[in-house]
């Protein structure tokens, strides 16, 4: 099975086949997917200029849509590279049990899903890289009450997602579901309340 970075070499190699250039691009997604197989897929292509649906986009385009997913993964396993050496020094210091915050790293091990967008037609606008940065930083302070990537308070709980976990707080601006450890009891209790009132008023 080739890796993110050999299929990466055939995405920009000018002497494949322009269909296996794209199929390379689709299949460097099941490696690194922030926002979920079909979200991110929407979103390279609307951002690099080309449907999802073309069979021959135009190469420089594909080419675009995999720099910039690069950029994402390089940020990402940055920050991978950071927490498994917080990790090393939490266990040499006898702290062997993770914490509520680690659970959630677990479940994203990869960047799989770890701005996950249930609805794939609805995800963040700015570039993957930049979201990345400011979900890892809202990771690193303190939790609030709104969404870390567009700043959004409406918040939404909702149940039965296609990715773990199965139920979440989900953004209605950007429509990631942001993840438990950077939201406050209070903000997480609003989203379920304004789910609540949804649900009663349908």
């Amino acid at each position: 099975m080739a890796g993110f970075r050999s299929l990466a070499r055939q995405v920009r190699d000018p002497r494949n086949d322009l269909a296996l250039r794209r199929y390379s691009l689709r299949k460097c997604l099941e490696r690194f997917a922030p926002y979920g197989h079909r979200a991110t897929w929407d979103h390279l292509c609307s951002r690099a200029g080309f449907g999802c649906e073309d069979r021959s986009p135009d190469p420089a385009r594909l080419v675009a849509a995999l720099e910039e997913l690069e950029a994402a993964r390089a940020v990402w396993l940055a920050y991978e590279e950071d927490f498994a050496e917080r990790r090393r020094k939490e266990k040499h210091d006898g702290l062997r049990r993770p914490g509520s915050h680690d659970d959630w790293h677990r479940r994203t091990w990869g960047g799989c899903g770890v701005a996950w967008c249930d609805d794939p037609d609805v995800h963040p606008r700015a570039p993957l890289a930049e979201v990345l940065r400011r979900l890892i930083a809202a990771l690193e302070r303190e939790p609030g009450a709104s969404c870390p990537v567009c700043g959004d308070t409406s918040l939404v709980w909702k149940r039965g997602l296609a990715h773990e976990p199965s139920s979440g707080a989900v953004c209605t601006g950007c429509g990631i579901v942001v993840p438990a450890p950077v939201l406050t009891p209070d903000a997480v209790a609003r989203a379920r309340a304004r789910a609540l009132r949804t649900l009663v008023s349908a």
